[in-house]
């Protein structure tokens, strides 16, 4: 359960690697309980869903930004925002710091500002995308964890 938990606040922390942790949850449960409550079938799957979605959790930022064009500086911009603003503004700066840095990172590239605006989106959309489907993969983990539980 602790796991869970922790898995769920790591989709908004980058510091914590949300999913797996999740999944070791899940994975601990059900090893211990002799894979009873939860298949091993159940925790293979839900390990192949957990490395799709970190993998897609990783290029969504990438993907949004390249959608509208942004920079390799642009891109650097957002990961250095999103670490910055998370240290300097909390929870805020999870969605502050990787826009502001993606904006900073395509002006830095000489980037016209509406241009740098728009990039700046994408990656900030990118991000959030790839943060709501880790959240919810882990929201149906939790799920299966509380019905194995009955």
């Amino acid at each position: 359960m602790i796991l869970l938990a922790a898995g769920f606040i790591g989709c908004f922390l980058p510091v914590l690697p949300g999913i797996p942790l999740a999944w070791a949850g899940i994975f601990i449960y059900a090893l211990g309980s002799g894979f009873e409550k939860i298949s091993v079938l159940t925790v293979i799957i839900l390990a192949l869903v957990t490395a799709a979605v970190m993998a897609i959790g990783y290029f969504a930022p990438m993907l949004g930004a390249k959608k509208y064009k942004a920079s390799r500086a642009g891109i650097a911009g957002a990961f250095l925002g999103l670490i910055i603003g998370v240290i300097f503004f909390n929870i805020a700066g999870i969605i502050i710091g990787p826009f502001l840095g993606a904006l900073v990172g395509e002006l830095i590239a000489h980037r016209a500002p509406r241009d740098a605006m728009k990039s700046a989106f994408g990656t900030l959309i990118g991000f959030l995308a790839g943060t709501l489907l880790q959240a919810i993969v882990i929201l149906i983990m939790a799920g299966i964890f509380i019905v194995s539980l009955f």
